[in-house]
Order: structure tokens, then sequence, then C-alpha cells
């Protein structure tokens, strides 16, 4: 409950609603408050509830990023505020980065820059959200969906992941729980938190149920090209002839530099199905709400994505293989968990507790 004061001075009592959602970032700050302690109490905690690899000390960007930005701060043309949606030369090169996964070239007004991939997140169920309207979520998923949803007054639907045929969807299901006031169904891979990645052909198959039941796919790909396994990443937005597809992600997990909060949300719909005037008005409307990504970040994007080497998304990825690999074996040998599918991509690994 709530005291608030009315234009006539007169107090009254508000009910405040909120969501019952707790996150786990909420949660990870609680035990850390609890465990950490002064001096000799004090003990080391290796957090293991959140994908920042800044956290290790082998993670690091490449010296191309930071001279990138240091470049677009000393020039001094980058200390004012941005476009809503972005600099144009931002989203023009995330459009050119984003074409190289897809069979057509998106257009920079495909793009909107976003603060991080939670930002893009909340944009999209912004803007969908409507009266009676509901989500497809999968569980396990990213908290973050179910957050912003219950905020919109977004009926969330869960739809279940299976463990035993790695990670994948149970398309029967999908097609139960759509219905006429459903309005995305979300994916996300690489999956977080499983682990997995998703084949061509299967997501193809999510297309094909997405086309069928009428409703748009949010493919989150924040994690997008973080593969060591088997199956090489296949963006959704390669089936966006299909069915209409809202593409988010960032710069924060393949170029290791979560703080600097810079994603997208994009719009890959080349038959223009979902992508009429009247929705591309509502999307600006909404982004001119929203606050932009630090503009001199914006800036350096260009020459990010231009100068970086290969070799270092290759290391990356040995990386996340070793200690994915160390991980899974370790797990092997705690009596009480159990890993039912080897992790293949993103930073995360699922674990199930045993009864």
């Amino acid at each position: 409950m709530g005291s608030q004061t009315n234009y006539l001075g007169e107090n009254y009592t508000k009910e405040l609603e909120t969501p019952t959602n707790i996150t786990i970032k909420k949660i990870l700050g609680l035990l850390m408050g609890i465990i950490d302690g002064d001096g000799e109490r004090k003990r080391e905690v290796i957090s293991l509830g959140i994908g920042d690899p800044t956290a290790h000390s082998c993670f690091h960007t490449t010296n191309e990023a930071k001279e990138a930005v240091v470049e677009s701060l000393l020039i001094d043309k980058f200390n004012g505020y941005s476009p809503s949606a972005g600099l144009p030369t931002t989203r023009k090169a995330i459009a050119s980065y984003l074409s190289r996964d897809l069979c057509y070239e998106l257009s920079q007004e495909d793009v909107y820059i976003t603060v991080g991939c939670t930002q893009a997140i909340e944009i999209a169920l912004s803007f969908l959200a409507k009266p009676n309207s509901n989500i497809l979520l999968p569980r396990p998923g990213f908290p973050t969906y179910a957050l912003c949803a219950s905020f919109r007054n977004i009926e969330i639907r869960y739809y279940d992941l299976l463990p035993q045929n790695n990670w994948q969807l149970n398309l029967e299901a999908i097609e139960d729980l759509v219905d006429q006031n459903t309005i995305a169904i979300v994916i996300i891979n690489p999956g977080n938190p499983c682990g997995n990645v998703y084949s061509y052909d299967h997501l193809k198959k999510i297309a094909e149920t997405a086309k069928k039941v009428k409703t748009l796919i949010i493919a989150d790909e924040v994690y997008g090209h973080l593969a060591f396994g088997e199956t090489p990443f296949t963006s959704m937005g390669l089936f966006s002839s299909i069915t209409p597809i809202l593409t988010l992600g960032s710069l924060s997990k393949r170029w290791l530099i979560p703080g600097w909060r810079l994603g997208w949300f994009v719009i890959n719909d080349p038959n223009c199905i979902f992508k009429s005037p009247k929705i591309i008005e509502h999307i600006n409307n909404y982004c001119d709400l929203c606050a932009s990504p630090t503009t001199f970040i914006q800036a350096a994007v260009p020459k990010i994505i231009e100068n970086t080497k290969e070799d270092f998304f290759k290391n990356t990825l040995q990386m996340l293989k070793k200690n994915s690999d160390i991980c899974y074996e370790k797990t092997l040998e705690i009596p009480c968990l159990n890993c039912p599918y080897k992790p293949q991509g993103s930073m995360v690994v699922m674990e199930l507790l045993l009864d």
C-alpha cells in the first residue's frame, strides 16, 4: 500500500500493483549479501548466475574495440544525444554485420540501437502488448522476459524445452498454447540457460510452426555465434521469409563487453508482412520515450566490427569450450546433480537437482 496526494492536496491510499516475479540478479544480490563478510569472515565466492565474462581474468575484449572507443571519444563529436533509433552509421554497421548470416540485405531502417539486449526485450514486448494478449516463453528460459511481460500485463504461457532431445522445442505443445491473442513466441538461440544450439532443420520447423499458428517470433540471439559444439550457429532471421522475425542481440557476449550496453532490435521481414507504416511509427514513438545508448560507444561500433580479427573469436570459442567441458565433467562427479546435455554454446550450462 502507498500513501499519495492528489492535485487538491488530499491524501489517499492506493494499492501499488507490481509483478510478483523476482529476478536471478535479485536472488544473487541477496545471497552475496549474506555470504560476504568483513576481515577473516570474508569468503571468496564465484558467482555462477550471471553471464558476465569480464568477471573472469581470462576474458578480455580486443584492443581494436578499445581503440575505436577512445578514438570516438577524443574527436569530441559524440558528446551529445543520438537519434532515438541510434546513430545512422551504427544502424548501418549492425545491418551489414547481421546480413552476413542472411540470404538478403537488411537496411539500416530495420535496425534500432538499444541499451543492451535488455532494453531490446522491453521495447519488443512493450510495443507488441495489447489487451488480453499472451506470449509464449521457453522453460527453462531467461527470466527477464517474464518480468517484462508481467509489467505490461501480458499473460505468460510457458512451453517446455526437452532435455532428452537437446533442449529442443515441443512443437505440438506450441500449437496447443497459441490462440488469437498470442503476440509472439520467444526463441533463445544459443540457449540461455541451457547451453544448447538449435540446428538449421529445427529452426526451420519452428518458423513453419509459427506461420501455421499465425504469430511472429522473437529471436534472442544475444549469444549469437558463440557455438563451440558440433552444431553451428544459424540465425533465425534466415527463415524470415516464412514468418516475421524480431531479432534481439548485442555486442556484449561475442565482444566480451557487457558493460558497454550496446544492443539492437531488428525487424527481419523481407515480405513486409509485419512491417507496416503503423508498426514502424509505433516503434519509433516508443524509442522516443527510451534512453539511447552512450553516443560515443555507438560511434565506435563500425570500427569495432570492421577491425576485429577472426582470431579473437576463435580464441574466445576455444576458451569457452575448454571451461564448458571442465564444468560438465566435474558436474558428473557430484551425486546430487545431473547435466542432461553437454553445453554446445553460449556461456551457461543447465544443471538438474536429482531427487
